[in-house]
């Protein structure tokens, strides 16, 4: 499943700039409570009904309550431009409703054991209906490995009614099953195999949560992972209980003449009624959260791919008809993701029929339901005139995604929820090789590891840290992380780079030879890579177990008598929750050394802990090895003629803070020479970051700030540096971010690093005008928008130097802009010139925004883009904006990209969320709750904004501390939003 929505600051990536984000305000609902619990008559014996529609907590005493739910079978109302719905049931007897509940569990990877029963085959058959929707399941059940026969057979189920319940075509009694707000259990199931079958009422046009079956823009569709499909039958709903499904759907032709499920369509036919059914049937055995099922009225754009075994596969993208054209570039992505996956892995696609459905109303970016991918809108859809670069990239990245999860997911999947980095880091790197490939290597490097820093460092410093394997969880959602997906792919990448390419792809073919059809763990991926090797990767699988971002610490010297280089690495994992001390961690660090004239010197051998190894191979030069250490060693470089400066971590090696006596002489010689790109760019960083944290003491000092001439000559002749990929120049230019410096300081100062980040900003501006004023001029184009790129670097070095341009605020450069605005012909220009014209408040800011809504405002992907620029604006006090932009007709809080761009894209402002009166986090808190009633997933995203208060001084701190327990003791409290505020919390 492509996270990509995996925090308040990077919700909003396909608006094509970096400061974007989640949430979005209150639509008109109207609640009324419903029992969860009762007996009824049905089919002529005693039937138990548990319907909750969601189990909300609230806290007295040492005693959690379930607070009344928040929508009703009787009567629920939507009011929006998209819904219109009621639904008229019986509501069962209050009399058997159970208002206790346990505390929220947690779950223990510890406690992990296989399942008692397998599920063998699973017939899904769906009556979709307006009013309510039938379910039923019809399921083979077969004795677990570890099964008894008198185990009792537990399901899970969630605002499920429950119909009928039979074992082997006989109704059971009442006393013979036991259903609560979260199980069915079968308490003496037979011995051996037999037919167990579930009949399920549900309520899709109810379920705002998005999880389960519900209903988007007038259709019906599923989102299963992790633990949705318990909101559509009881079931052992766990990724370790793997069958084979067939599904068979019914609905009214008209309403819903597309009908789609996994795997090859069967039969397809009319029914009575003006009804229609289709039935599928996936050959593959797959977990239920792999299921889905979607039925509408769709469109679809249709291609087709030939398979290195000369199959023939059909592809088609279901979209409402209208935005059929917008689908060429996701068309394009798909094809271009199956042969690379071919040509790479040697892993070919193992059906007929491959499908993606596009939807508005999706809690993450994608999900990989094999061969039925459903997509969020926003990275499908794109056009020149509506999608900026940074969308076009996106959607190559996640339709890459998803398409290489059929192997690294579905084909092998995971045992529990726990190994989640299994199937998601080893896709997120897959997807990132991809992108690499098909772009430029060492941009995209720069990117990846920018947002590590910017999302998962903190993470991993703050009350929510945790390893890319979880211990523990309360609910499983609030772990799609970057830690999970973003550093779970540098591990990964480690076993690359210490086994490099060929050894990788060898390790790749062991795991899927070993697991192909099987759910398995972290160690097995381990031993194949090992194994297929012939190597031993001692504490490696630390970087699975322990949280934590470890620093490498080196220093250097230099012998020149002995013609000697030496290089100390030891490092330090600091303390997270429930893990004070830490083991050390393998670390592959790749180290090349540069002359003095700026050229890579060759490496013949290296000595350390007693075994001196040679480098060279076949005659051929090394200029970049990888050294490997735990806890301290040196490692000693011979035949060094002349004392070089070293350039380490070269390619980001290992996802860790590194902490070198490399001097500012040497990081500006490394910024102008080193013949490792990423490498390059980093010197620049380090030299920024470096430069931001010493004024920004200067301005808390109230010192006058000055702007080091020496850094301004250094990204001048980055900038003037013809030789240069101009994305790369781009990339280089750019200053640090307000959270990264944030990041470094004992206590974060928003208002001091954004003061200083302004300053530095102004400063460049006005001292490389010229330079910046030439760079537009000349990167403008009058071709067809294309996207590659050269293309794409064109534009992103224009748009960075028109950007620094108008933070002058002087009326030629803001002619400048609005002339770029105007001329536009293409979103990622057009978008671009209002960003930098956005950045100073007043008419012209005023004007421009409403002449860009006016244009777009029947386009809801631009107006989210409009949306998340506003909300995150350093404009002081832009939380009263915000708030205004809650009622705005476009917004809904329904739905989640609005919510990530408004709401989210607050968040990332740390000016305006973190303002000294408490503000913005009066606001957040607010949302949070009036979101939790809505969609707990996206709700807990919002409240993990607070989770590092404790970085701030101590009057932010109190303020902050304020809301989370405001939030924390409100009655009828998700579970989702509980783990987040309560660990944000702990002491």
């Amino acid at each position: 499943m492509a996270r990509r929505l995996i925090s308040p600051a990077a919700a909003c990536r396909g608006c094509g700039f970096a400061n974007a984000g989640f949430l979005g305000a209150v639509s008109s609902f109207h609640y009324q409570s419903l029992p969860s619990c009762s007996t009824s008559s049905k089919r002529g014996s005693s039937v138990k009904n548990c319907f909750s529609f969601r189990a909300h907590l609230r806290k007295e005493g040492s005693r959690w309550i379930r607070s009344e739910p928040f929508l009703s079978a009787n009567s629920a109302k939507f009011v929006g431009k998209r819904t219109s719905c009621s639904v008229a049931t019986e509501p069962p007897p209050a009399a058997t409703e159970k208002p206790e509940m346990d505390a929220p569990k947690e779950i223990f990877l510890k406690d992990y054991r296989k399942p008692d029963y397998l599920f063998d085959k699973v017939d899904l058959q769906f009556q979709l209906g307006e009013e309510k929707t039938i379910v039923t399941t019809k399921i083979v059940v077969s004795p677990g490995v570890e099964g008894s026969i008198s185990a009792p057979l537990v399901l899970h189920g969630c605002d499920l009614k429950l119909l009928s319940i039979k074992v082997n075509g006989t109704e059971l009694k009442g006393e013979e099953y036991t259903v609560d707000s979260r199980h069915l259990t079968v308490s003496t199931p037979p011995a051996g195999v037999f037919n167990l079958e579930i009949v399920t009422e549900i309520y899709p046009q109810l379920n705002t949560s998005l999880e389960g079956l519900y209903k988007s823009t007038g259709n019906f569709c599923t989102q299963c992972e992790a633990e949705g499909f318990r909101k559509i039958t009881y079931f052992q709903d766990r990724p370790d209980v793997m069958a084979k499904y067939t599904c068979r759907i019914e609905a009214d032709k008209t309403l819903y003449p597309v009908l789609l499920s996994n795997g090859n369509l069967i039969e397809q036919g009319d029914l009575e009624d003006g009804k229609h059914f289709a039935l599928w049937e996936d050959p593959f055995k797959k977990p239920s959260y792999l299921f889905a099922l979607v039925a509408g009225q769709l469109g679809c754009r249709e291609d087709s791919f030939v398979t290195c075994s000369g199959r023939n596969v059909t592809l088609r993208i279901w979209t409402p008809a209208q935005d059929l054209p917008k689908t060429a570039h996701a068309m394009y992505s798909l094809k271009a993701a199956m042969q690379w996956d071919e040509e790479v892995f040697g892993l070919e696609y193992d059906l007929d029929l491959f499908n993606i459905v596009v939807v508005p109303d999706f809690n993450m970016g994608a999900m990989e339901n094999k061969s039925l991918n459903i997509f969020q809108s926003r990275l499908v859809l794109a056009s020149p005139e509506t999608a900026t670069d940074g969308d076009y990239a996106a959607i190559l990245g996640v339709v890459g995604h998803e398409y290489f999860h059929n192997w690294t997911g579905n084909r092998v999947t995971c045992r529990d929820w726990f190994q989640l980095t299994l199937k998601e880091g080893l896709t997120v790197f897959r997807d990132q090789e991809f992108s690499s490939d098909l772009g430029c290597r060492t941009v995209k490097r720069i990117a990846d590891v920018s947002k590590l820093r910017i999302y998962q460092f903190p993470q991993d410093a703050g009350p929510m840290a945790h390893p890319i394997r979880p211990h523990s969880y309360i609910k499983m959602d609030n772990f799609y992380t970057v830690t999970v997906y973003e550093k779970g792919a540098e591990v990964v990448r480690m076993y690359k780079t210490m086994f490099g390419a060929s050894g990788f792809r060898k390790g790749m073919d062991l795991y899927f030879q070993r697991h192909d059809g099987q759910a398995v763990t972290c160690e097995d991926f381990y031993a194949a890579m090992c194994d297929a090797n012939n190597a031993q990767l001692p504490h490696f699988l630390q970087w699975y177990s322990q949280a934590g971002t470890p620093t490498v610490k080196v220093s250097s010297s230099y012998d020149p008598s002995s013609q000697t280089f030496s290089l100390k690495f030891s490092q330090e994992v600091p303390p997270t929750p429930g893990q004070p001390v830490k083991e050390p961690m393998f670390i592959p660090v790749a180290v090349g050394l540069v002359d003095s004239t700026g050229k890579d010197m060759p490496l013949t051998s290296v000595y350390s802990d007693g075994t001196l190894q040679t480098l060279a191979s076949d005659d051929k030069p090394v200029f970049t090895t990888v050294l490997q250490f735990k806890k301290e060693e040196e490692f000693i470089f011979e035949n060094i003629p002349e004392k070089p400066v070293p350039s380490l971590l070269r390619g980001y090696s290992a996802p860790v803070r590194l902490d070198s006596d490399l001097s500012e002489s040497d990081l500006f010689f490394l910024l102008a020479n080193d013949s490792d790109e990423f490498n390059r760019w980093e010197a620049g960083q380090v030299l920024a970051r470096k430069l931001m944290l010493s004024l920004v003491a200067d301005f808390q000092q109230q010192k006058t700030l000055v702007l080091n001439p020496k850094f301004v000559d250094g990204l001048r002749s980055i900038l003037r540096n013809t030789s240069l990929d101009k994305e790369f120049i781009a990339k280089a230019i750019t200053l640090p971010g307000q959270g990264e410096i944030m990041d470094m300081m004992a206590v974060a100062d928003p208002d001091a690093v954004h003061a200083v980040r302004n300053f530095i900003k102004k400063e460049l501006a006005l001292q490389l005008k010229d330079d910046l004023l030439a760079a537009v001029a000349s990167n403008r184009s009058s071709e067809a928008y294309m996207f590659n790129h050269n293309s794409m670097a064109r534009r992103a070095l224009k748009n960075t130097c028109l950007a620094y341009l108008a933070s002058l605020n002087e009326p030629d450069v803001t002619e400048l802009a609005l002339h770029e605005y105007k001329t536009a012909t293409n979103m990622t220009e057009q978008f671009a010139a209002l960003l930098a014209l956005s950045q100073n408040p007043g008419k012209v800011r005023d004007d421009a925004l409403l002449d860009f809504y006016n244009q777009w405002q029947n386009d809801y992907l631009v107006v989210s883009k409009w949306f998340a620029l506003q909300a995150t604006s350093d404009i002081p006090g832009n939380v009263v904006n915000v708030q205004k932009l809650l009622s705005h007709p476009a917004f809904d809080m329904r739905n989640p990209n609005k919510v990530y761009s408004l709401i989210g894209g607050f968040c990332g402002s740390p000016v305006n969320f973190h303002a000294k009166d408490g503000s913005g986090y009066k606001f957040l808190g607010e949302v949070v709750l009036q979101l939790d009633k809505i969609n707990p997933q996206v709700a807990s995203r919002m409240v993990s904004a607070f989770s590092r208060w404790r970085r701030y001084d101590e009057n932010r701190q109190a303020l902050a501390k304020a809301q989370l327990e405001m939030i924390v003791s409100a009655n009828g409290l998700s579970e989702n939003v509980y783990e987040i505020a309560s660990k944000s919390l702990a002491d």
